[in-house]
């Protein structure tokens, strides 16, 4: 455990050990944190982020420094963050203060300008973000919402979305998400005991109708008709 603590010099086999160390440590760290840490830098998750990785950081860069006072500090930060998240679900002006609520930009069909200062955003990256979402123009919009995290949603009016198979009153088929029973060359035999078909089954099909093996099989679905679709490597 020498090279747990700073030392003058550590030899190669003891960085490679402190990095180890150090990324087991940050992932544990960061699933202790929980998925939100990682799907969207809020206010909160911005400074963990920051903080944690100067933090892990200096003492694989500097043999002087050693990983207990960093680990110890990592751990604060975390139970920080636990109580953080906590205060934001049972107090409303802490949430507010971390999560504020959603700036209008657009309300409408009007561009509110004021709040596009408030939001420090341009128009032009406004109109940017509208055009990824396939809007062109700003008068079919009922409500654009810049979100706390830094997203935008938008909202068009009724009669400029597109019809959907209720207005239309077309009877929708179930919803099914085929199950995949090869990736990558490798039967999945969880997902295929869930099906009424055998791994000789499956072989068979593959051989008689793709001319192939499960090896050359990049990807293989089954939807709930027991509608086969097969991906060959090229």
């Amino acid at each position: 455990m020498e090279f747990f603590h700073g030392q003058e010099s550590l030899t190669g086999i003891q960085w490679i050990l402190r990095a180890i160390v150090a990324f087991f440590f940050l992932l544990f760290a960061t699933k202790i944190l929980g998925q939100r840490s990682i799907s969207q830098l809020r206010l909160l998750d911005f400074a963990m982020a920051i903080s944690l990785g100067n933090i892990i950081a200096h003492p694989l860069s500097d043999e002087r420094l050693g990983m207990k006072g960093s680990m110890i500090t990592m751990s604060v930060l975390v139970i920080l963050y636990t109580v953080g998240v906590l205060l934001t679900l049972k107090w409303s002006s802490f949430q507010n203060f971390l999560d504020p609520p959603p700036i209008p930009l657009i309300k409408n069909g009007q561009i509110i300008s004021a709040n596009l200062r408030k939001a420090r955003i341009s128009v032009d990256y406004l109109l940017s973000e509208l055009r990824k979402e396939k809007i062109e123009d700003v008068q079919k919009i009922a409500l654009v919402l810049w979100e706390p995290d830094g997203t935008i949603s938008s909202f068009l009016y009724p009669q400029h979305q597109t019809p959907t198979r209720a207005d239309l009153k077309i009877i929708p088929e179930p919803f099914s998400l085929p199950s995949v029973l090869i990736k990558e060359g490798k039967i999945d035999y969880c997902q295929l005991s869930k099906t009424k078909f055998t791994e000789d089954w499956l072989k068979n099909q593959i051989t008689s109708i793709y001319n192939g093996e499960i090896r050359d099989v990049l990807l293989a679905t089954i939807d709930q008709n027991d509608n086969l679709q097969v991906f060959l490597y090229k």
